[in-house]
């Protein structure tokens, strides 16, 4: 399933779910709107009674403006509820090229050398490894993305190179082992927080979890600032997502006392 969240994204959005399509012609497509008062939601609904996708297009219309994290969450809890196997995540923008999917595809089937059994549990379109990159964004925005990834690498001790990435892939059967309760960030700050679960969390006291024994690794994408619409990332958004690594680092702390 790809999973795309909208507010206010009436201008990309019937583009973007004709490019998904393309992409990957066998996925199902789930649009979470958050009731966008610009019709996006109307938009979708249109395409579904069209029936260009058949069956595979797919809205959910929540109550109002919840969250980013609020919305993912609710899209990957669709998918565990309807049995997919993997679930992508882009946004609605254009921002994360639909032509990229097959790659994450690839990549969550990938194994390792050394460890040919062992699964990838997430896959990162990353905008920091070799090949990646940022395309048509000032530099104010770069110099800021790049500072708050190198601070959450630096106070979580991660190697990943883009921790606040959301094009993502999941694999579905990692999801349902996660402590749903603890992961309580509506805003941008649930990347971070669903990553370090994935990462670190529960791994001594959820066996099912630590018995699949899976990684996340990246792989380069091309983000290109959004040409239509306008940014939902606000300052609130910012100081909310710092808070939440700063949760991080205390758990992570606790469950090295405890490992210890």
């Amino acid at each position: 399933m790809v999973l795309v969240c909208t507010y206010n994204e009436r201008a990309n959005i019937e583009r973007l779910i004709e490019a998904i399509h393309l992409a990957v012609p066998a996925a199902d497509i789930l649009v979470m709107d958050d009731a966008s008062p610009d019709g996006t939601a109307e938009a979708v609904q249109k395409a579904i009674e069209s029936k260009e996708f058949g069956s595979q297009l797919k809205l959910q219309v929540r109550a109002g403006k919840l969250g980013l994290g609020s919305a993912i969450r609710d899209g990957l809890h669709f998918a565990m509820k309807h049995e997919y196997e993997l679930v992508v995540n882009l946004d609605a923008d254009f921002s994360h090229d639909p032509a990229a999917i097959p790659k994450l595809l690839a990549a969550m089937n990938s194994s390792t050398k050394e460890a040919k059994q062992e699964r990838v549990r997430l896959v990162i379109g990353s905008r920091y490894v070799h090949h990646g990159g940022l395309v048509n964004c000032s530099w104010k925005r770069k110099l800021v993305s790049k500072a708050a990834n190198a601070y959450a690498r630096w106070l979580l001790g991660w190697d990943i190179k883009d921790c606040s990435s959301a094009y993502r892939c999941y694999r579905v059967a990692c999801l349902r082992a996660l402590p749903w309760d603890q992961i309580q960030c509506t805003g941008y700050g649930f990347l971070e927080e669903i990553l370090w679960h994935l990462l670190y969390g529960n791994n001594k006291d959820n066996d099912k979890l630590a018995a699949l024994s899976e990684r996340v690794i990246e792989v380069p994408i091309v983000y290109t600032e959004r040409a239509l619409g306008s940014s939902k990332i606000s300052l609130a958004e910012a100081t909310g997502t710092l808070e939440v690594l700063h949760k991080l680092r205390r758990l992570s702390h606790v469950g090295q006392s405890l490992r210890d």
